[in-house]
């Protein structure tokens, strides 16, 4: 069953046309990648899905609903979660604090919401470590981190990850990828982001190739990984 499905959008910046009807889906329980070159359009795509740009054309639903025309700030609260480039932590705030924004739309209760950040410590026991820290202080894997951990608090259906690997040491890249499939393992949908094809396609169940705002290519990650055309535009062989 499709718990998102995007059909048809066209994005502009200006008089630049960035998004050029692209169509895709992703599936209850998979790991979706968009790959692509930069510039390609994969960062305006989940800002376009997440409400924070507007298509000119076609529709958005997410478990069914339509979502092409909801504020962005409403989506949090349907189940979908958008960690963004740059991981846009709040910097002043301590590690806590950070983790208990993502939880502000939930109305369960506050034990409820406990639980949730014990188990998001249990995925990252390096904030656990560093929970009175300030955010600003911490390094840039443990930002990523952060990152995802407090769009985990949301209590979300599908995460959308843009771009986690970025900046971060190889040894990080894995640990960060490790924990995007033990997240997977839990029940979360995801639809990933990410320059490095190599890792996006080693985990990912399906993924979408982006090129100048265009899918050129989709299907089976591992057969896209085999694929002459993607191994030498996108992992360097």
């Amino acid at each position: 069953m499709a718990l998102l499905k995007v059909d048809n959008i066209n994005v502009y910046y200006g008089a630049i046309h960035a998004i050029k009807g692209i169509s895709f889906e992703v599936n209850e329980g998979e790991i979706v990648t968009l790959i692509g070159a930069n510039g390609a359009g994969k960062s305006t795509t989940l800002a376009t899905v997440s409400g924070l740009l507007r298509s000119k054309t076609g529709s958005i639903e997410f478990a069914g609903e339509s979502i092409f025309h909801t504020p962005a700030h409403k989506m949090v609260n349907m189940g979908l979660a958008h960690v963004p480039e740059g991981r846009r932590i709040f910097q002043q705030m301590t590690v806590e604090e950070n983790l208990d924004m993502g939880a502000y739309v939930r109305k369960d209760k506050k034990s409820a919401i406990l639980e949730t950040r014990e188990m998001v410590f249990e995925q990252f026991p390096r904030l656990k470590e560093r929970r009175k820290q300030i955010a600003g202080t911490l390094s840039g894997g443990e930002q990523q981190m952060l990152a995802m951990g407090r769009g985990l608090m949301s209590g979300p259906k599908l995460m959308m990850l843009d771009e986690p690997s970025m900046g971060l040491a190889p040894i990080l890249v894995e640990q960060i990828f490790e924990i995007i499939q033990n997240l997977h393992k839990q029940g979360v949908t995801i639809l990933l982001v990410e320059q490095n094809a190599q890792m996006a396609l080693s985990i990912a169940d399906r993924a979408y190739v982006l090129e100048t705002g265009n899918i050129t290519m989709n299907g089976n990650a591992k057969d896209l990984m085999n694929d002459d055309r993607v191994r030498s535009a996108y992992l360097g062989d």
